[in-house]
């Protein structure tokens, strides 16, 4: 699976950005796609995830940090494989590159990173006045 990601750049505090990420799978049922983040100097941290059952009629469910809940929003893409993390409110330890990842879905952890299989390249963002 390769997995492409977009968007990313740099942002005033307060402000907003979208992440895009699209996978080379034909359909995301079955699958979870999250986003991982690591600041200079930090361990990689869980942003956000989604996951869909194998029999998924487009409803995924969905897993956040503490620290992004109710500033992000992860939902599926218009495009089939595909998702987006539209990021509100952005605060300046939310500085970071920003990974996307897929796995399969299941009873594992989905905030933990260890269970995706695939990784995009980083995106970086950068929320500074």
């Amino acid at each position: 699976v390769q997995l492409q990601a977009y968007g990313g750049g740099l942002v005033q505090p307060g402000g907003s950005l979208r992440l895009a990420c699209a996978a080379s799978t034909r359909t995301l049922n079955g699958f979870r796609m999250g986003w991982f983040r690591q600041a200079p100097g930090k361990e990689r941290e869980f942003v956000a995830a989604i996951a869909y059952s194998t029999w998924s009629r487009g409803y995924g469910t969905l897993y956040y940090a503490d620290s992004v809940q109710g500033r992000f929003t992860i939902s599926r893409d218009g495009r089939e494989s595909a998702v987006n993390l539209q990021m509100n409110n952005l605060r300046p330890e939310d500085t970071a590159v920003y990974y996307c990842a897929m796995g399969r879905s299941g009873s594992s952890n989905a905030k933990t990173s260890d269970n995706y299989d695939s990784w995009g390249q980083g995106t970086q963002v950068t929320v500074s006045s």
